[in-house]
């Protein structure tokens, strides 16, 4: 296991003039993260710009003096010196750095589906499992957005009862398919209501006033690798390998926040007084639930907050022991550069 040299590391961000990689610099901004100097990183095509930082260093002064960092090339000899390199430029940039990052003595905290099934990687979601950061080998994976939103829920109610089976439809934002794909969005429905014609680049089909019932590419069984990748993660976070999982995902024309429909069987009797109390007080979930003055959460008001918010609880009366709830995250949020930066936070105790 790789040991945090100093209690105010170097900080390296791969991808960082992605949507991700902004919020990513975005965030450990926000929280103070303490670092002594925080490192941009994107290919040579990007090298001389400069992105807003205003996160103080070790000695509080701005990285540049001025509030901002400059993009420096992405390369093999990018890490030496660094403590924690934040990587979102995709699978392959993962893959190819890996052993660069490990061998510089940094930890890479890795945004893409690189590592998350390997079995010597932790796959780490703070508010649920901060201990597999213990373990790691110089890599921690961040899991897929939709699946840390999932997983935050039925971590909490799995406090109640024991889990048996999970039924979640996702309702998946632009943002998740990248700042390219939000930029689609806004140019289809500009388009759309010019009355001009689309173009379709980012996603299958037309995006603007549609839904489409399908992320990432169909397995031999039918069900996505997004779906796919959702049952695994959250068996592997949550530490249940034998949970039964029936996902379903659709991108959706919202710019930024997932949204979730979630069934929850349990093994015993859980009330909805007792679901209320333990997911209002758990970690990293705000409960806004209040049908009676139409209070639930959404999308388009939750753009830039931290939390996953659950409402519309109810009991499942198709089965026994359910509970039906609805949920919302910000998936460039905590989907991606804040559960990343947690995990940085995590590193810092060691």
């Amino acid at each position: 296991m790789v040991i945090m040299s100093r209690q105010n590391p170097v900080v390296a961000v791969a991808g960082a003039t992605g949507a991700v990689g902004k919020e990513m610099l975005l965030v450990l901004e926000q929280r103070g993260f303490p670092a002594a100097e925080v490192k941009a990183l994107a290919s040579a095509r990007s090298v001389g710009c400069k992105l807003t930082y205003n996160g103080s260093g070790a000695n509080g002064t701005y990285p540049s003096g001025d509030g901002y960092v400059e993009i420096e090339e992405l390369t093999k000899n990018s890490f030496e010196g660094v403590d924690i390199a934040l990587f979102s430029a995709g699978g392959d940039i993962s893959l190819e750095f890996k052993q660069a990052v490990i061998d510089a003595g940094a930890v890479m905290v890795d945004n893409s589906s690189a590592f998350r099934m390997d079995e010597d990687v932790p796959l780490v979601v703070p508010e649920i499992n901060p201990e597999d950061v213990s373990w790691h080998k110089g890599i921690i994976a961040n899991p897929n957005c939709s699946t840390i939103q999932l997983a935050v829920v039925l971590d909490a109610l799995a406090k109640l009862a024991p889990l048996k089976r999970v039924v979640c439809s996702t309702y998946q934002a632009a943002s998740g398919a990248g700042a390219a794909a939000m930029d689609e969005l806004h140019t289809q429905t500009q388009d759309f209501l010019n009355g001009d014609s689309l173009t379709i680049e980012r996603f299958a089909h037309q995006i603007a006033f549609n839904c489409i019932p399908q992320i990432d590419v169909f397995l031999d069984d039918l069900y996505t690798k997004e779906e796919r990748k959702m049952v695994i993660e959250t068996r592997k976070i949550l530490h249940t390998p034998e949970l039964a999982l029936a996902i379903t995902c659709v991108r959706v024309p919202v710019l930024r926040c997932h949204s979730e429909s979630i069934n929850v069987e349990f093994d015993g009797p859980v009330s909805l007084a007792e679901a209320r109390t333990a997911l209002a007080s758990a970690p990293g979930i705000t409960l806004l639930d209040d049908p009676a003055n139409k209070e639930y959460p959404m999308p388009g008001l939750l753009a830039g907050t931290d939390d996953v918010y659950v409402g519309r609880l109810r009991q499942d009366t198709s089965v026994e022991n359910g509970l039906a709830l609805w949920c919302v995250a910000d998936q460039l949020r905590k989907g991606a550069a804040l559960n990343a930066v947690q995990i940085a936070e995590l590193l810092l105790k060691q």
